[in-house]
């Protein structure tokens, strides 16, 4: 925001140079200058604070990050790691992050992908995959242009956790919309839509738990950590991002309780349907019982067998056989059976 009041327009020209998604050198009062591969090779400390975002598993990123980055091999090797739990390691004077934001790139299902952070009082290295999309880092980065950015290393560190636990909402809001659908449709009946709705349901549930689980316990620590690079205002901002974590930990839990309670409902309602069906079946083969033994006993070859010379005979038997089913019927459904 510049003295007009007014958004001046953001230039989001973005992974124009392999590897390099952008390069931002903060001026300290909220804005930012744009800078290329040759910008940051020729970066000094005394320039001002510099945020590289790089794409990790683009070549040209992995070179400068384990030969021109500086940072030791094995924060390198980290940095560059392809399965990564959120967690956080404390150095010197520096933080490596593993965070897990909502990828906006996949459209089908709630990914939450891995983004890597270094971050010291000169620089911050943020990467992730070419392939994935975080808004959290292009908020950011369009506040800076508008003048509206973070001041200091700390205030970047915790505004990157806000926003990536910000879009994790909607996903958590989204799947909380989807059960209340599924148990309006529970409580009409059954179908195998519903039963793989739910499947399908219960796997982004847990997928999505498994990670929110460590983000909060790494976001514990970064809160704690004894580092020179949060001030007291950046623990309390983080405090309130915790809390938002384990307030989508809550609602994950009741979610998850209420899908189990939705998979037990569905399976009680299909066993009904299968002992109805059951019953049903049961009953048609004891009211078919009396004429098949009737059957039986008057298709046997011998004599003596009444009715043989009455014309009327099979009517008669018909009759009977008639009047026999009837009172099954009474008595089966007396019983419950029908």
């Amino acid at each position: 925001m510049k003295g007009s009041g007014k958004m001046r327009d953001v230039d989001m020209n973005a992974g124009l140079e392999p590897g390099l998604r952008f390069a931002c050198l903060l001026d300290g009062r909220g804005g930012c200058a744009e800078m290329d591969w040759k910008g940051v090779a020729a970066w000094r400390p005394e320039q001002g604070f510099l945020w590289i975002h790089l794409e990790r598993d683009v070549p040209d990123a992995m070179r400068w990050i384990t030969e021109a980055s500086g940072v030791e091999p094995l924060v390198a090797q980290a940095l560059l790691d392809d399965e990564s739990r959120p967690t956080i390691e404390s150095f010197d004077a520096a933080l490596l992050l593993v965070l897990r934001g909502v990828n906006l790139a996949e459209k089908d299902e709630v990914e939450l992908v891995p983004i890597h952070i270094w971050i010291d009082q000169h620089r911050a290295i943020t990467l992730r995959d070419k392939d994935h999309a975080l808004s959290a880092l292009r908020d950011i980065r369009i506040a800076l242009q508008c003048g509206r950015g973070p001041r200091k290393p700390g205030g970047l560190l915790v505004q990157i956790c806000e926003k990536i636990v910000r879009d994790t909402g909607p996903s958590v809001e989204e799947m909380d919309d989807e059960v209340e659908h599924l148990e309006d449709l529970l409580a009409g009946t059954a179908s195998k839509e519903l039963r793989r709705d739910l499947a399908e349901l219960r796997r982004r549930a847990v997928h999505l738990r498994r990670f929110l689980g460590p983000q909060r316990e790494a976001l514990i620590r970064l809160q704690t950590e004894d580092t020179l690079l949060l001030d007291k205002s950046d623990r309390m901002r983080l405090r309130c991002v915790i809390d938002s974590v384990i307030r989508y930990l809550e609602d994950m839990d009741a979610l998850r309780d209420r899908t189990t309670i939705l998979h037990e409902e569905l399976a009680a309602q299909i066993s009904e349907k299968i002992a109805l069906t059951s019953n049903r079946l049961t009953a048609v083969a004891a009211l078919l019982l009396p004429p098949s033994l009737v059957a039986g006993m008057l298709g046997a070859n011998i004599g003596g067998i009444p009715g043989q010379q009455s014309p009327i005979a099979f009517w008669e038997m018909s009759l009977v056989m008639l009047a026999l089913m009837l009172v099954q019927g009474v008595v089966l459904r007396r019983i419950g059976w029908l």
